[in-house]
């Protein structure tokens, strides 16, 4: 989500869907935009800070969390909440994964057999992503590699090579792909 109405929208269908709960606390950070959170009738600075500090040390943005919160009998005190929420949060991001969005060249790479095992790991060496492989006469991969580093991949693969292969730039794509860490 890129928008702050991406964001609200989130938090309404998680308000609808969760119509009996106590609290629905959330944070969003739109980069570029707005960083807002909300304590939910939480006591103040109890459960939307702690939520929206843990978006912000994973570095996130474009990205809402909504914490739901059925209260179950037992005070858990501001020092609980704190933790409960941040906790949740945490959870909620591991659960979730990260993902990057750059914009993408995409490249037609035609690669003998011999060449597709010592093509990959260069690949993955310049944050590029193997999209596509089809096997034929010879293995033809799509390959997406960040922008601004295309040119350097191309130059790898025919210096690797002493200059028998040769990738195309077919396109541009803006999209995101998961990350590690």
């Amino acid at each position: 989500m890129d928008t702050e109405d991406a964001a609200i929208a989130c938090i309404k269908n998680m308000r609808e869907q969760h119509w009996d709960a106590t609290h629905n606390v959330y944070a969003y950070i739109i980069k570029d935009g707005p960083t807002r959170f909300s304590d939910d009738g939480e006591p103040g600075g109890t459960a939307g800070m702690p939520t929206l500090q843990v978006l912000q040390r994973e570095e996130l943005f474009d990205v809402c969390c909504v914490v739901t919160r059925y209260f179950g009998g037992i005070l858990l005190g501001a020092g609980g909440l704190v933790r409960a929420y941040a906790r949740s949060a945490k959870l909620a991001v591991d659960a979730a994964g990260k993902s990057c969005k750059r914009v993408w060249d995409v490249l037609y790479l035609p690669v003998p057999y011999s060449w597709y095992e010592r093509v990959k790991p260069e690949v993955a060496a310049f944050g590029g992503v193997i999209r596509e492989t089809q096997f034929g006469a010879d293995v033809e991969l799509e390959v997406l590699t960040p922008q601004g580093r295309t040119q350097d991949f191309l130059a790898r693969i025919t210096d690797l090579s002493a200059g028998t292969l040769e990738g195309l730039i077919t396109g541009q794509e803006y999209r995101a792909f998961p990350v590690e860490g």
